[in-house]
């Protein structure tokens, strides 16, 4: 008997796990939003670059999501997502993983020949315009690259057992509503089953603080990006389910109730993807757990203004840093738990908030990786400040006004 395909819900969260022990309370936020009346489903996503730093594999994502499904009870759906994967890393998750973000942002921009472009406008006369041909030039490789993943990982997993997302938010330009149309016509030529698309979206979305742009502007692109999708759903047959994908969503306060007021009026779903939230719960949590908590908190602190250059160079483009407004660790050492805690949470009416520190923490997670188990035994030791950050992170700050407003 076959089983019937997965079918992603209206509501998910990314949810990212850096060294695997979080789960549990980022599932118990999930939790939280069943009993306010609304079903956000937990997807726990990792990527290759991070398994490759924290020095873990695929499967330890796979381990945690398990346990903490069974231990909480968890009777709804729940997703392990091999995030941001091509052809090199993608076979390391096909055991461990049923979603898959198939991220084929470094082959836009090259350019398609031109009887390829021009045999698909061909194929779709509506998407005709005066710069149709530059745009499927632009994409159609890149759609085709994002074929050739999904046939690889169809080849190898059971018909409809896992769910595919086509991300394209790693490049320089924002896709318009209307190439994102052309995009999706793309997809759906290629047979691809997608249920999540990731644009890049105007203004910045840097890693840990809030989106940087006309929030104004963003809202009607969203609308107009949401219009884009329905309108690929009806003409071009594509999964009913489909709905956008947000990346580096977390900690975006200003865009989640225009986000809210979008998808109410389209009725539609959304993806919010997140990562590093967590990871920056679990300083909060141990520097407010007690003195050797809050000492080791200072020492990755201290690890990561040390190797400043290092660490900020492969998110130079999702990361603003300015090197004059971070604190010298002599001056960090003599910080309280409350002033550390301050520095890094996210709350910009709190006069310690530092937006570089936070950004800095956020990337700095090589540091407390290089510590081995002396990281995660304090974070063993101090589970219940972490667990509690990390809960109350996920559904007051995100969960809460994104979903139930």
């Amino acid at each position: 008997m076959t089983s019937a395909p997965v079918v992603l819900d209206k509501y998910s969260l990314g949810v990212g796990d850096r060294f695997a022990h979080q789960a549990k309370a980022q599932l118990a936020a999930c939790m939280r939003a069943v009993e306010r009346g609304v079903s956000v489903i937990p997807v726990w996503n990792k990527s290759n670059r991070e398994h490759l730093i924290v020095g873990s594999q695929p499967s330890s994502t796979r381990a945690a999501a398990d346990a903490a499904v069974r231990e909480l009870g968890w009777t709804r759906p729940y997703y392990v997502d091999a995030d941001h994967i091509n052809l090199d890393t993608v076979d390391r998750f096909l055991e461990s993983s049923d979603f898959f973000t198939i991220d084929v942002a470094h082959a836009i921009g090259r350019p398609a020949p031109q009887d390829v472009a021009e045999s698909f406008l061909h194929r779709h006369p509506e998407l005709a315009s005066a710069g149709a041909s530059a745009v499927a030039s632009k994409y159609l490789l890149a759609v085709r690259e994002a074929a050739q993943i999904y046939r690889r990982i169809a080849e190898r997993k059971p018909p409809g057992s896992f769910v595919t997302e086509v991300s394209m938010d790693e490049t320089d330009c924002p896709q318009t509503p209307a190439e994102l149309l052309l995009i999706l016509a793309a997809i759906a030529d290629e047979g691809i089953p997608i249920q999540t698309i990731a644009p890049k979206f105007m203004g910045r979305f840097n890693k840990g603080v809030d989106y940087v742009g006309d929030v104004e502007q963003f809202e009607r692109e969203f609308a107009a990006d949401l219009a884009a999708i329905a309108n690929a759903i009806e003409r071009y047959h594509l999964p009913r389910n489909l709905k956008l994908s947000v990346h580096s969503g977390s900690d975006k306060f200003s865009l989640y109730a225009p986000m809210r007021r979008v998808l109410r009026r389209f009725d539609a779903g959304v993806h919010l993807k997140t990562a590093g939230t967590t990871w920056l719960e679990e300083l909060i949590g141990l520097a407010e757990a007690g003195p050797e908590g809050l000492a080791l908190a200072k020492q990755i602190y201290a690890g990561a203004y040390e190797h400043l250059q290092e660490l900020c160079a492969p998110y130079a483009a999702v990361i603003d840093i300015d090197p004059a407004r971070l604190p010298a660790p002599a001056e960090v050492r003599d910080w309280s738990a409350e002033q550390y805690a301050g520095a890094v949470r996210h709350d910009p009416a709190n006069p310690d908030f530092n937006p570089h520190v936070r950004q800095l923490l956020h990337v700095g997670y090589k540091i407390a990786a290089r510590m081995g188990d002396r990281y995660t035994n304090m974070l063993v030791a101090c589970e219940e400040s972490v667990s509690r950050n990390v809960t109350e992170n996920l559904f007051t700050r995100h969960i809460e006004p994104l979903f139930l407003g």
